[in-house]
């Protein structure tokens, strides 16, 4: 894996960190002062002080006076308990960077990282970073703490900043996959941003590595990325164009209209043949459209978690 480094940044880009993360904490802090933050709020399945007394468990770890206050049994977690290890994985391929003018699926992935990241920092859990295009790039590897939390917060910055001529045009999902199921921890959690868009990539090759990811007992996150009105509906005004695949440069003149029908078919089988399978196999799959702002997808998603954690 290809080690990203820091070392060509401008104050201009540690200076503007710090406006990522201040963002990050009002999306999240928000939320969280709309539930009455409480133990079984957050966004791990294992909590960072307390989780859910399961039947047949020795009693001598509940905490009675959490009992008292929320009527429900937990136990208490201690230190030497392994923590959450969160990695976050981003497709890096030119397609992420579609549409312009307008928030890119890049964009939007990274803001919905560092929200996600301010939460774990919160629950005390660690984090890492990773991107693919062709390769696998390792840039952060999981950890925790302020110094960890300012260094991802830097990286995600420089990040949002770079463009897609400074990855790979063209992205390989599915050997990232497979090569993750065997190199993270046991029990990581990985977290996937990506439009899945990729040629020649086919629901059988996907579902196989993301069954590899289950078999290892990780659990999988996937933020399917789209923007859409144009990649989904194929909403379009009524004229010829000219379509350019972002990571093939092959070109396709074409009016809309001809092929609305068609396209909206396939991509809705698509979209239904892959949460078929993420319900298959445990997958938490969040269909996210970027052009409806970071903040609205990741308050679904985060009240979906948190009624299921109770």
């Amino acid at each position: 894996m290809a080690e990203v480094n820091i070392d060509s940044w401008t104050p201009a880009d540690f200076e503007s960190a710090g406006v990522l993360d201040l963002l990050a904490r009002q999306s999240v802090e928000g939320f969280i002062t709309g539930l009455h933050a409480s133990p079984d709020h957050g966004f791990s399945v294992e909590f960072a002080e307390h989780r859910l007394y399961n039947t047949g468990e020795s009693t001598r770890h509940i905490d009675w006076k959490l009992l008292a206050r929320t009527d429900k049994l937990f136990t208490k977690r201690y230190e030497e308990e392994t923590n959450l290890r969160a990695h976050f994985l981003l497709d890096a391929s030119a397609s992420m960077f579609y549409p312009g003018g307008r928030p890119a699926k890049w964009e939007f992935s990274i803001r919905v990282t560092a929200a996600l990241v301010h939460l774990l920092e919160k629950q005390r859990d660690a984090y890492g970073l990773l991107y693919f295009d062709r390769d696998l790039r390792r840039v952060l590897r999981p950890s925790m703490g302020k110094s960890h939390h300012h260094l991802m917060m830097l990286h995600l910055q420089k990040a949002l900043r770079s463009k897609a001529e400074d990855y790979g045009r063209q992205t390989l999902l599915v050997p990232a996959l497979h090569e993750l199921a065997e190199t993270m921890p046991p029990r990581s959690m990985l977290v996937l941003f990506s439009d899945c868009f990729e040629t020649g990539l086919s629901m059988e090759d996907l579902a196989a590595a993301l069954q590899h990811l289950r078999y290892k007992h990780h659990e999988v996150l996937l933020f399917h990325v789209v923007d859409a009105e144009t990649e989904l509906a194929f909403d379009w005004p009524n004229r010829p164009y000219t379509l350019v695949d972002p990571e093939s440069g092959k070109q396709l003149r074409l009016n809309p209209a001809e092929y609305r029908n068609a396209y909206r078919e396939h991509a809705q089988k698509f979209r239904d043949e892959l949460s078929l399978r993420c319900g298959q196999f445990g997958i938490d799959l969040v269909e996210a459209d970027c052009a409806t702002g970071h903040i609205k997808v990741l308050e679904a998603f985060l009240r979906r978690r948190s009624r299921r954690s109770k």
